[in-house]
């Protein structure tokens, strides 16, 4: 399901037809749950879970989402999310990642979303393991 290729952790999705608006397409606000589905997916890939860093008193945030839409995905479409982490600060990363359609490689989003770590208080806190992110690179 998963695979590095190119630099990017690539994250294979199908449409299903519940996430379609009334327009058919992909509605909006769907698109945020594939990008953090693949975002947890390339943290796996990289020896990390998820949970397990959240147990150990770390919390990962997103605190700033950018998302350009391109073209708009379709029922039944099969497409993928290819995602890489670039350290921006000490405390914050961004994961760049970037929604192309399976049969024709067509661009049809591309996403930075910044990332730190903070303590279950809500103060931030250096997430000594980014280090196994970046070098996923």
């Amino acid at each position: 399901m998963t695979e590095a290729k190119h630099g990017y952790h690539r994250t294979d999705f199908e449409v299903r037809d519940y996430e379609c608006d009334i327009q058919s397409i992909v509605n909006n606000a769907v698109y945020q749950n594939y990008l953090e589905h693949a975002r947890h997916q390339y943290i796996r890939s990289c020896g990390l879970n998820f949970a397990d860093v959240t147990h150990d008193g770390i919390h990962l945030v997103l605190i700033k989402a950018e998302l350009d839409y391109k073209k708009s995905l379709k029922n039944d479409d099969k497409f993928y999310i290819q995602t890489h982490v670039e350290r921006s600060s000490r405390l914050k990363f961004v994961f760049c990642q970037r929604i192309l359609r399976s049969h024709d490689d067509q661009l049809m989003l591309t996403a930075k979303m910044t990332v730190t770590s903070t303590t279950a208080e809500g103060r931030p806190v250096v997430f000594k393991q980014a280090e196994q992110l970046l070098k996923a690179r």
